[in-house]
Formats: C-alpha cells, sequence, structure tokens
C-alpha cells in the first residue's frame, strides 16, 4: 500500500473514501466506547495522515458525533456504518475502520488497546500485545494488570 491507494466505503456506498501509505498502526480496540459504537466485542482501526486520507464521495451523508471532548466518530447517515475516529489531541491523523475497506492494507492488526476494559464475554487467544490502564496503551502484565 505504500505508493498505491486503497478505496473503502459504507455499506450502502453513500461514502466512499481512500488512503495512500504506509499505515501508523493497526490494531483492535476493546474500550466501551467502540463496542457501543459498533456493536461488536471489539473494532479494529487503522490510522494514516490526514494528507493520506482522500472523501471521495458523500460529505452530505456523514455526520460527525462527539463522543468525547476531544473526539469525534463519523458515520453514514444512510445506513449507519461507523467509519471515522477523529481526536483534537493528533489532528494530522484519522483512525478508519478496518472492515470498510476494499483490500487490504500493509499493516495486520498486532495489538490491543484498552484490553483490560473488554467485554468479559470477549476471549482472545492470538498472542498479540495487550495494553491497558487509563490510556488504553500502558503493557499489561500477564494477569491483566497495568
Amino acid at each position: 500500500m505504500p505508493d498505491e491507494r486503497v478505496s473503502g466505503s459504507c455499506l450502502c456506498g453513500a461514502v466512499r473514501f481512500s488512503v495512500s501509505g504506509p499505515s501508523l498502526f493497526c490494531g483492535h480496540c476493546h474500550c466501551s466506547m467502540c463496542r457501543r459504537n459498533h456493536g461488536a466485542g471489539y473494532v479494529t482501526w487503522f490510522a494514516v495522515q490526514r494528507s493520506q486520507f482522500h472523501l471521495e464521495t458523500g460529505n452530505a451523508d456523514l455526520t460527525r458525533y462527539a463522543s468525547s471532548d476531544h473526539g469525534t466518530r463519523s458515520f453514514c447517515t444512510r445506513c449507519g456504518s461507523s467509519l471515522f475516529c477523529e481526536t483534537s489531541r493528533m489532528p494530522d491523523k484519522i483512525d478508519i475502520v478496518l472492515a470498510n475497506m476494499h483490500g487490504p492494507i500493509d499493516k495486520k492488526p498486532d495489538v490491543h488497546i484498552f484490553f483490560d476494559d473488554r467485554a468479559d464475554w470477549v476471549h482472545v487467544n492470538d498472542g498479540l500485545p495487550r495494553l491497558g490502564g487509563e490510556t488504553g496503551l500502558e503493557p499489561l502484565q500477564p494477569n491483566g494488570a497495568v
């Protein structure tokens, strides 16, 4: 993906976008906001620099929800697909839901974040690092403590 663009969209196709690499990270988020927003045990995100992101169509169909004092989550108003997460703490970066991509990106998921906030019914055995604590990014001990 470093020099090629990979396209993505919402479920109905009203919002279409593309990204070029390299991506900044790719990982599974277990925070309660992601779980509730997606209706899933966890969500896989990747991020790129804003300059590598291009919204091709659907700006009028894109709604931004202020999910915190510093962040927004964007979704398609037609089909409800959750698409992007942005924060004023890192304004040059955009997080994108990996499942909305139409092809592979340059990274595979390589970490679990906010793992100590995970749903108690989620069990993973993939050997990836597990991070948590107040920031969601602190290394966890094998017993789950920070």
